[in-house]
C-alpha cells in the first residue's frame, strides 16, 4: 500500500505519454519534482551538490590547462626524443589509470608517506588542502588527452611556412614557440573542451564517492542506488547542458584562436 501510495503522489500511475508531458511542462517552470526517496525538491539538492562539482570541475580544467599545454608543447618540439618518449609515455600511463583505482591507491600512500596528518576526506572548500587528491585524480585523464592533442598539433604546425619562415630569420626558439606555433596548437586543443567535460563529469562520479565531496557525482551514486528517477534525469540534463554550454564555449574562443575562423564566418 505504501508503494502504491508513493507511485500515485508522484504520478507515476498516469499513462507514459502524459507523464512526460507534465515532466516537460514541471521543467519548463524549474520545477524538477520531487525525490522518490527523501521527499524534498530535486532542485534544492542539486542546488546544494552542484556548488561543489562546478568548483571542482573548474580547478580540474584549469589544472589541466597549465600542465598539459606546456608538456604537450615541450614533447612536440622534441618529436622522437628521449623528452619527448617520457612525456607521451606518462600520458598514456595516466590515461588507463581509471579514477577508482588512482584515488584509493593515491589516498593510501599518502597515508604511508604522511601518516601523521588526517585523512583527505569530505569537502573544506576549494582552498581546502584536502582538495589536493580528488583534484590530481580527476586531472589524469584530461590531462593525457591534452597533451597527446597538443603534442600532434606542434608536429603539424611545425611544418607550417611561417614556421620555417620565422627560424630562417633567426628568430629564437623560445619566441617561435610561443607566438608562432602555440596560437595555432590552441585551436584544436581547445576542441577537446567537450571531452574533457564528459571525462571530468564520469570522473567525478567515482572521485566524489572516494573521497567523501557532496557534490552531483556522490549524488548521482546514491540516486541509482535508491533508484531515485527525478534526481537521475535531473543530473542527466544538467550534464547534458553543461556539455553543450562547453561547445558553445568553443564556438566563440575558435574565432579569437585562430583569424581564418572570423574570417570563414564573415564570408558567409
Amino acid at each position: 500500500m505504501r508503494i502504491e501510495a508513493i507511485r500515485e503522489s508522484a504520478g507515476l500511475t498516469k499513462p507514459f505519454l502524459e507523464q512526460f508531458l507534465n515532466y516537460v511542462l514541471n521543467l519548463l517552470q524549474g520545477n524538477f519534482g520531487n525525490s522518490l526517496s527523501s521527499g524534498r525538491k530535486v532542485w534544492s539538492m542539486i542546488s546544494a551538490a552542484a556548488p561543489v562539482s562546478f568548483q571542482l570541475g573548474l580547478c580540474a580544467i584549469i589544472l589541466t590547462a597549465l600542465i598539459a599545454i606546456p608538456l604537450g608543447l615541450i614533447a612536440g618540439l622534441n618529436q622522437n626524443s628521449k623528452l619527448d618518449y617520457t612525456i607521451l609515455g606518462s600520458a598514456l600511463f595516466l590515461w588507463a589509470i581509471p579514477p577508482y583505482v588512482a584515488g584509493p591507491l593515491l589516498m593510501v600512500g599518502f597515508l604511508l608517506v604522511l601518516p601523521g596528518i588526517n585523512m583527505p576526506y569530505g569537502w573544506g572548500g576549494i582552498f581546502d588542502a584536502k582538495i589536493i587528491l580528488p583534484l590530481i585524480v580527476l586531472s589524469f585523464q584530461p590531462i593525457a588527452l591534452i597533451v597527446r592533442q597538443t603534442r600532434a598539433a606542434v608536429i603539424e604546425v611545425l611544418s607550417e611556412d611561417f614556421v620555417r619562415t620565422a627560424r630562417a630569420k633567426g628568430v629564437p626558439e623560445t619566441l617561435v614557440a610561443l607566438k608562432h606555433i602555440l596560437r595555432p596548437v590552441l585551436t584544436p586543443v581547445v576542441t577537446q573542451l567537450g571531452l574533457i567535460m564528459i571525462t571530468i563529469v564520469n570522473g567525478a562520479i567515482f572521485v566524489e564517492l572516494v573521497f567523501g565531496l557532496p557534490g552531483l557525482g556522490r549524488l548521482t551514486v546514491q540516486a541509482l542506488t535508491n533508484s531515485d528517477y527525478p534526481v537521475i534525469l535531473a543530473i542527466t540534463l544538467i550534464g547534458s547542458f553543461l556539455v553543450m554550454f562547453s561547445n558553445l564555449i568553443v564556438d566563440v574562443l575558435y574565432p579569437l584562436l585562430d583569424p581564418r575562423a572570423a574570417d570563414s564566418m564573415k564570408g558567409r
